[in-house]
């Protein structure tokens, strides 16, 4: 223990630690190169060699070059996906089921707004209510 000192721990902890924050911004970088669909296949192939080739200055290029439009890219990629996932709620909690038939709810719904309007009396949707409800 004595042969390796304690700030010699941390200056390895340290260098350990901005390896692995290039390494995820590495990463992070050639997806966006490859979310990219203004750039041209030679664009992307340019940078991706830069980045290999070069890596540290790759990286720090990319960053600085086209930095802005990665955040927008991934602001534009996240409301996407909320919007499907708020797509996918939307028609999935008003699907009707596998027999073609209205949920119960929307059945009691349209049940309750024709006896409202005169359409249907209060026996006839006594009757209609327990057959949906059974």
């Amino acid at each position: 223990m004595d042969d390796y000192p304690l700030l010699n721990v941390f200056w390895t902890m340290l260098w350990f630690f901005l390896w692995i924050m290039w390494l995820f911004l590495l990463f992070k970088i050639v997806t966006d190169i490859f979310r990219d669909h203004e750039m041209s296949g030679w664009g992307k192939a340019g940078w991706l060699i830069f980045c290999i080739v070069l890596p540290f200055l790759g990286v720090l290029v990319y960053v600085i070059a086209r930095g802005k439009g990665m955040t927008q890219r991934d602001l534009k990629q996240a409301k996407d996906t909320e919007a499907a996932f708020q797509d996918y709620i939307r028609k999935t909690a008003g699907t009707a089921p596998a027999d073609g038939k209205g949920s119960g709810v929307d059945e009691l719904a349209r049940l309750a707004e024709l006896k409202d309007r005169g359409a249907i009396t209060d026996e006839e949707f006594q009757q209609a209510k327990a057959k949906v409800l059974s």
